[in-house]
């Protein structure tokens, strides 16, 4: 029932199009248009089309309708790619321990990390102000210009701030590897549900220049996309005017900024305005949310449902070992149980 396009013989009897037509046709398959601006360059770049030709294959192959092919492709690109990202940061996580004997121990590994981060920073103000001072002296004395100055001192700088990552053992990539490859999966993904949704498909329009290829291609998809919907959202390339993803997205988001806010009571400011942040962040999705394609917000909701589940599925003792991540001091042998609890004593009213 649901298959790919596939190219059109041009006969006799295929209408003609006009040059308008043929124009907006070369637009609607894909080719950017020079006033599109930074977001079409980005919606038609490589990657996005990459991720619209998983998303033709994958449904293609399982026999999926839209909703259930976009929904199982999160689901697979979090278990596939994210989560053993996750458990690998877990691992490289865990293995930071006490700075020194005495020194705060518990919170879990991702605060403490960034709390030696926050440590660190007057010892680097004040080395690299005493770095710029002796970089100053040498260069009078042996004449270097401001250029080499400068660059003999950030290149120093850099070594001195790397030395203090090793010796505190926190370096922000531990903190970070998993931002780096779920962040541009997600934009990439998304983008490519959008054009499909708005008829912007172009990774296969581009193998062809022949233009009833073209146009069977976009409008294919493009009117899959519009009856491959369930429940109240039937039309994947309309917004959600019950507003019950949007909301149900917005709501997940902040659970789950939530959890983490619960693994340290006593948060720096640092943490805190990252806490803030990121609940502003969840509140502002719902509107978004709310102007996308149906796919587009399906998918986010998917997302954040796996990434939701990974992140518990990781706190499981029974699963850290199966992932090899070492035992900690904040870790608990009732994780879920901690959780429950945190959150209602942190949002119990009673007195």
């Amino acid at each position: 029932m649901w298959r790919l396009a596939r190219p059109l013989r041009q006969s006799a009897s295929s209408p003609r199009l006009s040059g308008a037509a043929v124009a907006r046709l070369t637009v609607a398959a894909g080719s950017p248009s020079p006033s599109g601006g930074w977001y079409e360059r980005l919606a038609q770049s490589v990657p996005v089309h990459w991720a619209e030709d998983g998303l033709l294959a994958l449904q293609a192959a399982a026999g999926l309708p839209w909703w259930a092919a976009i929904v199982c492709g999160g689901a697979l690109l979090r278990s596939a790619v994210t989560l053993p990202l996750a458990a690998h940061q877990g691992r490289l996580l865990a293995k930071v321990g006490p700075r020194a004997p005495g020194s705060a121990g518990g919170g879990a590994p991702l605060w403490e990390l960034q709390r030696r981060l926050e440590n660190l920073q007057p010892e680097i103000k004040k080395l690299a102000e005493q770095l710029r001072y002796e970089v100053s002296v040498r260069g009078k004395q042996l004449g270097w210009s401001e250029k080499v100055a400068r660059f003999h001192y950030k290149k120093n700088l850099r070594r001195i701030i790397t030395e203090l990552y090793i010796r505190d053992n926190c370096h922000p990539f531990k903190a970070t590897l998993l931002v780096w490859v779920q962040i541009p999966m997600w934009v990439c993904v998304s983008l490519a549900l959008r054009n499909c949704s708005v008829g912007a498909l172009s990774s296969e329009g581009e193998k062809s220049h022949s233009i009833p290829y073209v146009l069977y291609t976009v409008v294919s998809v493009q009117e899959q996309f519009s009856t491959g919907g369930t429940l109240w959202f039937t039309d994947l390339t309309a917004p959600d005017s019950t507003w019950i993803m949007p909301v149900s997205l917005g709501l997940l988001n902040l659970l789950i900024v939530e959890i983490f806010a619960s693994q340290k009571l006593e948060a720096s400011r640092l943490q805190k305005l990252a806490t803030n942040f990121f609940r502003v962040l969840s509140v502002v999705m719902i509107p978004v949310a709310a102007t996308v394609p149906s796919s587009m917000a399906l998918y986010w909701l998917s997302s954040s449902f796996m990434g939701l589940s990974h992140n518990l599925l990781l706190r499981s003792p029974t699963f850290r070992r199966l992932c090899f991540i070492p035992r900690t001091k904040s870790d608990s042998d009732t994780p879920y149980r901690d959780i429950v609890s945190a959150l209602t004593t942190k949002y119990s009213f009673k007195k």
